[in-house]
């Protein structure tokens, strides 16, 4: 439903005002608590590692019973004694060590206050829109999502069936036209990395976010990175997602941006993996895999409502009956 010019300003003006933004979605976030329960199902994969005892048993037994190991001993006969493949970390390499324990730390906002900022990508009635954490800092560079060439956006985009064709960064402007897609982040400064940013930006950024969504109106949304979810599951409910959490749909009571003047049921969300090229807990099919569902459903959505599925020109019917929407946008 078109919104009117009055409550277009209105809710723009929360946007600007983070602070009011977040009280206002908390005292809604009190009315539905009954609603906004932990919802989350589905199987864990447990995985159990079991050392073997008896091969380190039966080491120990051949080293005590031979001539040629005495009080700490080796005989230059015997061929060189091998560290078990179970060693300590204590026994490994310090330098090793020093390169895989080397992570970021919290960098205050003056820290790349000389990058700018990315700008929203949005129209009225997209099919979706996608957020981000972030920008990095070759992003904020370049002034176009994603566009670090580690970065795995763009061609998980293209494999999952979202685009026609493998886009390039600088496209991203055009994702509405071209697709009826958008994208936006959690939290709009530059940063390295996630660990730079702080536990209360996300949460803060996730009550902008349910306002952003309130007035723009998205179908869905997709959001890139398990701890995005994270932070904005943790703003709303205060808890975690549980053990049973998934990947993928999300439940119906979680859609984000619900409520407004017209109680809006809101955009319902999808969860994908993190397309950054430092996120290497799941591996490339294991991505495309949890990608793929998303993308099978964006297009389905993209032929019934456009009669195309894939690339078009979708700019005019994405503004139709929403022009007060997008002169108060002009302004």
């Amino acid at each position: 439903m078109p919104q009117t010019r009055s409550s277009v300003t209105r809710e723009k003006k929360d946007i600007n005002k983070g602070g009011q933004v977040a009280r206002d979605a908390r005292e809604g976030a009190a009315v539905d608590d009954s609603v906004q329960q932990s919802s989350f199902k589905g199987p864990l994969d447990r995985f159990l590692y079991r050392t073997t005892v008896a091969s380190s048993q039966n080491r120990e037994r051949r080293v005590a019973q031979s001539p040629s190991i005495v009080n700490g001993t080796h005989s230059p006969k015997d061929p060189p004694l091998k560290r078990p493949r179970d060693a300590s970390p204590s026994d490994r390499s310090p330098s090793s060590l020093q390169k895989r324990r080397k992570s970021s730390k919290y960098a205050g906002p003056s820290t790349y206050a000389h990058l700018p900022k990315l700008k929203d990508i949005f129209t009225p009635q997209l099919i979706c829109i996608f957020i981000g954490t972030n920008p990095g800092i070759r992003t904020a560079t370049a002034g176009h999502a994603y566009a670090h060439p580690s970065n795995l956006f763009w061609r998980l985009l293209h494999t999952s069936g979202l685009t026609d064709r493998r886009c390039d960064p600088s496209e991203d402007v055009d994702m509405p036209r071209l697709y009826a897609m958008g994208n936006t982040n959690i939290v709009e400064r530059p940063s390295k990395d996630a660990a730079q940013l702080s536990k209360k930006e996300m949460e803060d950024g996730a009550w902008v976010l349910e306002a952003k969504m309130r007035l723009w109106r998205p179908e869905s949304v997709c959001i890139v990175g398990k701890g995005i979810w994270e932070a904005v599951v943790r703003a709303k409910r205060g808890t975690g997602l549980g053990k049973g959490w998934q990947y993928g749909w999300q439940d119906a009571r979680d859609n984000m941006g619900r409520g407004g003047e017209d109680k809006w049921e809101g955009a319902r969300v999808f969860v994908a993996t993190s397309t950054s090229g430092l996120a290497v807990s799941t591996g490339q099919d294991e991505k495309e895999a949890i990608w793929k569902p998303f993308g099978d459903w964006v297009r389905k959505r993209r032929l019934e409502k456009f009669g195309k599925e894939g690339e078009g020109d979708y700019l005019d019917e994405l503004w139709k009956g929403n022009e007060e929407l997008r002169a108060a946008n002009e302004v």
